[in-house]
């Protein structure tokens, strides 16, 4: 057995950057995609928020993960399949039926991505000392956001130079997916060079679930787990409309409610200045938490996460297109993300902790993922019906039930500490 932290300066960046991509892909740059290909925000809305799916069911096949084969294997596996079904988005796109067979290749890539992050993950646990793991967390972390700016920034502000440079949004989108199977494709075989076989047949027996049903059953005697949830699923109600219809919003026409800009300017806005803004907060939200515990610090991240939004209900209903005003609110609005959502995995640690933690961690990031999908679904249908300066205002509406239940949990004030919690 090779001996633990061996080489994870290599692999640690390239595994998180591989996680990342496909998420990315799916969830945010399929919305980019389909809005230039002419598909309806209702259309949008529901289906691509369908694709959260995987993510959402991804604790029921986690243990066969863990019962078979090594994580290697696995993520090398999937990221491999996931290359093929962007290559299948990048080939259909041309096709008649474009929209059918490029949402059936994104489930495949949605399925194959989020059974990569169970595998990824055991892999770090495993392949690191704990000490590494807390030390590694950081650069985990910033290599996963790097690849945010790849797909919303770099990606989508390629895809946008050749819609301008062919006239011809299906071309170029056809050629940009193809390009990113491709890059999938050198970060699967880079992987494979990278992450070295830690795994041996003792400590995979060691690692597997003593019983399959025992796990979620665990999960659900927890104390306080029905509150506990519903702040889960509740978090991000606000968020998770948002960020379906904020794409749409600032590519759509003044005419249609919309500001008018460009899938190029969208790129430079969302994937660089954004995920910057989104990186800045989620570390110091974190240092922060590390510094002073989960509890002094969670209702300024639930306010971070929601109060932003308010300046996107300002843009709508003023229909104020200045590129100061846009950028502000998106800049806003991606820190508060980033800051907010630290104490959310915080919490979902805290409520994963005890026996089976990698499963019950499993478990409540699919809960996380079940509160994304639920209302991104009908986002599109409440904006059609709303529009975009009601629909606003109802994101900012609905921050107040998780603003509600944050009195009812409990849990350590110092939960959060670095001598409180070393790993994920």
């Amino acid at each position: 057995m090779i001996q633990k932290d061996k080489g994870a300066w290599a692999w640690v960046p390239i595994l998180y950057f591989t996680q990342g991509l496909p998420y990315v892909l799916v969830v945010t740059v399929s919305v980019i995609m389909y809005k230039n290909l002419g598909v309806s925000n209702e259309d949008i809305g529901l289906y691509t928020s369908l694709l959260y799916l995987p993510w959402v069911l991804k604790p029921f096949w986690s243990p066969i993960v863990d019962l078979f084969s090594t994580k290697r294997k696995w993520f090398l596996a999937m990221q491999l399949l996931i290359a093929i079904a962007l290559f299948g988005v990048g080939l259909s796109i041309p096709s008649n039926m474009f929209f059918i067979t490029t949402l059936a290749c994104f489930w495949m890539a949605a399925f194959a991505s989020a059974t990569n992050d169970i595998a990824s993950d055991g892999y770090y646990m495993l392949g690191l000392t704990e000490k590494k793991q807390s030390f590694f967390v950081g650069m985990r972390s910033t290599f996963y956001r790097l690849a945010m700016v790849t797909g919303e920034g770099l990606i989508v502000f390629g895809a946008g130079f050749l819609e301008e440079k062919y006239g011809d949004n299906t071309k170029a989108w056809s050629i940009t997916m193809t390009a990113t199977a491709f890059l999938m494709l050198v970060l699967t075989i880079s992987n494979f060079f990278a992450a070295p076989k830690y795994e041996s047949s003792d400590n995979i027996t060691l690692d597997k679930p003593k019983g399959f049903f025992e796990v979620f059953i665990s999960f659900f005697k927890k104390p306080q787990i029905g509150i506990a949830l519903a702040f889960i699923l509740t978090y991000r109600l606000g968020e998770s409309q948002l960020v379906k219809m904020a794409s749409p919003f600032l590519l759509d026409t003044p005419d249609k409610g919309g500001l008018g800009y460009s899938t190029k300017e969208l790129g430079l806005l969302f994937g660089t200045i954004g995920v910057i803004a989104l990186t800045v907060g989620g570390i110091l939200g974190g240092i922060l938490i590390s510094r002073d515990g989960l509890k002094k610090w969670m209702l300024p991240m639930i306010l971070s996460l929601n109060v932003p939004n308010i300046f996107y209900a300002i843009l709508a209903l003023t229909k104020t297109t200045n590129i100061v005003a846009v950028t502000t609110t998106v800049v806003l609005e991606k820190f508060g993300y980033g800051f907010g959502f630290a104490a959310f995995l915080m919490y979902l640690i805290y409520i994963a902790n005890g026996n089976s933690k990698t499963s019950h961690y499993a478990i409540a990031t699919g809960f996380m993922a079940l509160g994304m999908m639920l209302p991104g679904m009908i986002s599109g249908y409440i904006q059609n019906w709303l529009g975009y300066g009601g629909f606003f205002v109802w994101v900012v509406i609905a921050a107040l039930p998780a603003l509600f239940l944050l009195k009812y949990l409990q849990y350590p004030a110092d939960f959060g500490k670095k001598e409180t919690v070393s790993n994920e």
